[in-house]
């Protein structure tokens, strides 16, 4: 059995908002339900509804801004900045500024669309 393994194919995941989400780890990529890291671009203008996940996220911005609105603070992190957003907290996550932003997010446990409890528009 391999003492490790090297991501060279990530899942990289649908999207219909031009956002690029390559999972690395997680449930789509090697059927781990733990825990998912995922490389993330999103254009300016980007956001999503606000969400209540069950899982801790953990979010590091390489490059840009990202814009975070938790208990209706809005909270921006720039490059090399991080956060960890405790599970079932209420977010809405955007980029409401002028260039795409680059990030990587490792959920805890794993990423699923059945476990982020997303609101309708």
């Amino acid at each position: 059995m391999a003492k490790y393994k090297i991501q060279k194919t990530p899942f990289v995941v649908p999207t219909t908002d031009g956002k690029l989400i390559e999972e690395h780890f997680g449930k789509a990529t090697d059927s781990n339900s733990d825990l998912s890291i995922a490389h993330m671009i999103v254009p300016p203008g980007w956001s999503e509804p606000f969400q209540t996940p069950n899982f801790d996220e953990f979010t590091y911005i390489i490059k840009g801004k990202k814009q975070f609105i938790i208990d209706n603070k809005k909270i921006v992190l720039e490059t090399g900045q991080s956060i960890k957003i405790y599970k079932n907290t209420r977010v809405q996550y955007s980029n409401p500024f002028d260039e795409p932003c680059e990030y990587l997010a490792i959920c805890t446990p794993a990423f699923s669309l059945e476990n982020v409890n997303r609101e309708k528009n």
